[in-house]
Order: structure tokens, then C-alpha cells, then sequence
């Protein structure tokens, strides 16, 4: 990708989105001030483990901030769940829809790129093969979950005399999918604990026991699943929280780039990498078919132009949120949103749901309060013992130029 607007150093560049460096950059210079007893946001580590992964720019970030991003995340994020069912049942073509929606988000940061809301960083060899690498991750996380998302949902008509019957034929019960992806902050915590070493506090180990729990119970139902759909569904699992972690080193780690640049950066090459999937599995030959039937029509245009509108606007919010929050967050607000999903299919759809569904949404709803103190905690303690860090550091926010 061109880098004709690059910065001679993008470390030394604080700009818009990125204006939380400034506190990455302090905290990645290996401050001793922390004492043993200084809780991360996400964990606790060991004064040596704390050297290797460095404290993260979160820690800095007002609380409020935090939950206006993470209530547009939601917003957004309820909003593409509902329009990406409606979506699928009439246009089966899920890498397709991903080539949509990253096509769209290249076309949107592009432009957002020439307002000048950000501008690109001049990058090294090494530093652009990651950033290919990581786009094929990204690219294989939206898939596999529409993919996944597909299987448990399709149904195929067939013509039976004068009467047409659908036919289930999904991989995976829809009960067994969200239930598995429950799963997520386990997943995000045992990637931090390997790759990363971080210890995390007792505290934050016992409240992500009522959020997997909770979100288990609220979509019970009939359990049923094939290999090939057990191994989708759990391979969406453990791609959604490999590229929930990455996207936040990627943004406050070593190379700390601006959200906007990250997604411009991925979304070309998401889009072609999802062409060619498409292409070498079929699937755009069914599509070509299905053009030339004319099942293709305006208002399946429409329809895909405003979910990949939408799906833009989400990747936005979803990388400023990993960045404002961190990973694991992510990952329990992906279980509160299963949960506010059933509610909503309650509320609008007249689904039906039994007492123990009730119950296991009391349950997440619980286990995110008790998460949401544990972090605050946390954030209390960790500020208490960095006395060095200047005010301007403790309350910057996004939108804040460094001077």
C-alpha cells in the first residue's frame, strides 16, 4: 500500500486516533514505579513478567471514555447480529458478504485517509508482512464467523408434491454455536497467559465464571452439532480471540498504529484474499448462477450496501474500543451482547424463552457488574502506584493532541 503521507517516524507521531501513545510509549519505557501489588486492567503480573509485556496504554484512559465507546460498540454490533441474519437467509454467499464489507471499509477509511482524519506511517519490510499476516487472520475471523453463523441458521426449501418444506440442514444448533462462543475470554486469557505470560488476579479468573455460565444457560436449548460444524465453531472461537488480541498489540504495542491506518491497512487485502476464497470454493460460480436467474435484485443491492455500511462504521468502533479498553473486555462484552441478542429476539421477534434462559441472562448480566468492578478496581490500584505519571497522561482521551 502506498505511504506517500508517512511520517518520518511513526513512533514519534501523535495524531487523532492515536493520541493515547503518548501513555503506550511511557509505559513501554519499562518503569520500575509500579510496585508487586499493581493490578493490570486485564491481570496481575510479576514485576519481571511486567518488563516483558509492557503496561498498556488502558490504563490511562478515563472510565467514562471507555463506556461511551463500549455502548456504540454495542450498539453497532446488536445492529450487524440482526441485519447479518436477515442478510444471509436471502444471500448465501458468506465470503462474498465478507469481500462486501472489507471492500466497503477500504473505500470508507480511503476516504476518511483524504480529509486527512489520519495519515500513513512509513513501515518496514518486516513490519509489512505482519501487517500481511494479520490481515489474513483478520480476513478468515469474518469469514469463518459468517461461515459459522450461516451453518447455523440455513435452511434449504424443497419442493414436496404442491407443499415446499424447508429443511434443516445446519452444522451446528444455533444453542450449541453461542454457547461455544461463549467461550471467547477463556480463550483471550489463556493467549495472554501463554504467548504474553500475564498473570491475572484471582478476582478477574472468578468473574468470567458467571459471564460463560450465564450465557450458556440463556441459549440452552437442543444441542446438536457435526464434526465439520464443531470444527468451524470452534475454530471461530479461538480466530475471534487470537484477532482481538493482536489488533490491540498491533495498535499499543511496539508499532502502535492509529485504528483508522490498521483497518486501512487490512481491509484491501481482506477483500481480495476473500475474492479468491470465494472463487476457489465455488462460491462465486453459485453466485454467477444465482445473477443469472435473477435472484439478484435492487433491493438486495440495497440491502448489501447498507449492512456493509454498517459493517464499516462497527470495524471502527470495534478497533477504537480495543484500543480504549483491551482484549479480554472485548471478549466479555461479545458475551453481554449474546445475551442483549436473546432479549432483543424476545422483544421484537416474540421469541420464546423458558426460565433457565431467564435465568442465565440474570446470571451474565451479574457477571459483567462484578467484571466491570474488578476493572475498576483495578484501574484504582494501578494509578495509585504510578504517583509519576503526569495528569495530562491519566486524563487523555481520543480526540487529544499530543503538544
Amino acid at each position: 500500500m502506498s505511504t506517500q503521507h508517512a511520517t518520518p517516524d511513526h513512533r514519534q507521531r501523535y495524531e487523532g486516533d492515536d493520541s493515547v501513545r503518548s501513555s503506550t510509549q511511557l509505559a513501554d519505557s519499562g518503569s520500575d514505579s509500579y510496585n508487586d501489588s499493581a493490578l493490570d486492567l486485564e491481570g496481575q503480573r510479576s514485576r519481571d513478567e511486567e518488563s516483558r509485556d509492557r503496561s498498556a496504554a488502558e490504563y490511562y484512559v478515563p472510565t467514562g471514555t471507555k463506556y461511551v465507546y463500549l455502548g456504540l460498540y454495542f450498539a453497532l454490533n446488536l445492529a450487524l447480529t440482526m441485519y447479518n441474519k436477515v442478510v444471509l437467509g436471502k444471500f448465501a454467499f458468506p465470503w462474498l458478504l465478507t469481500t462486501i464489507h472489507t471492500g466497503i471499509a477500504s473505500i470508507g477509511c480511503y476516504i476518511l485517509l483524504l480529509k486527512g482524519q489520519f495519515s500513513l506511517t512509513r513501515l518496514t519490510r518486516q513490519e509489512n508482512l505482519l501487517l500481511f499476516a494479520f490481515s489474513m487472520l483478520y480476513t478468515v475471523n469474518i469469514a469463518i464467523s459468517n461461515v459459522s453463523l450461516w451453518v447455523a441458521h440455513n435452511e434449504e426449501p424443497h419442493k414436496c408434491g404442491e407443499l415446499t418444506v424447508n429443511v434443516h440442514r445446519a452444522m451446528v444448533s444455533l444453542p450449541f454455536h453461542q454457547t461455544l462462543r461463549s467461550t471467547c475470554p477463556m480463550v483471550a486469557v489463556l493467549i495472554y497467559r501463554v504467548h504474553y505470560r500475564r498473570r491475572y488476579a484471582t478476582a478477574t479468573y472468578l468473574s468470567l465464571i458467571p459471564l460463560v455460565l450465564g450465557v450458556s444457560l440463556a441459549t440452552y436449548g437442543d444441542y446438536y452439532f457435526t464434526p465439520g460444524g464443531f470444527f468451524l465453531s470452534l475454530l471461530g472461537v479461538i480466530l475471534a480471540s487470537l484477532k482481538t488480541v493482536a489488533s490491540n498489540r498491533l495498535m499499543t504495542g511496539n508499532l502502535a498504529l492509529p485504528a483508522l491506518e490498521l483497518l486501512l491497512r487490512m481491509s484491501p487485502l481482506a477483500s481480495l484474499q476473500s475474492l479468491v476464497y470465494s472463487m476457489s470454493t465455488g462460491e462465486a460460480r453459485k453466485f454467477v448462477a444465482f445473477v443469472g436467474v435473477g435472484d439478484l435484485t435492487t433491493g438486495h443491492c440495497l440491502a448489501l450496501t447498507g449492512n456493509g455500511i454498517l459493517a464499516f462504521l462497527l470495524s471502527v468502533a470495534s478497533l477504537y474500543t480495543n484500543k480504549l479498553a483491551g482484549a479480554l473486555t472485548m471478549t466479555v462484552c461479545a458475551n453481554l451482547k449474546q445475551c442483549l441478542t436473546v432479549l432483543l429476539g424476545i422483544l421484537i421477534f416474540n421469541v420464546r424463552v423458558g426460565v433457565l434462559n431467564g435465568y442465565g441472562m440474570l446470571i451474565t448480566l451479574v457477571g459483567a457488574a462484578v467484571y466491570s468492578k474488578v476493572e475498576l478496581d483495578s484501574k484504582g490500584k494501578i494509578m495509585a502506584a504510578a504517583p509519576n505519571i503526569p495528569d495530562t497522561l491519566k486524563g487523555q482521551g481520543p480526540g487529544t493532541r499530543e503538544k
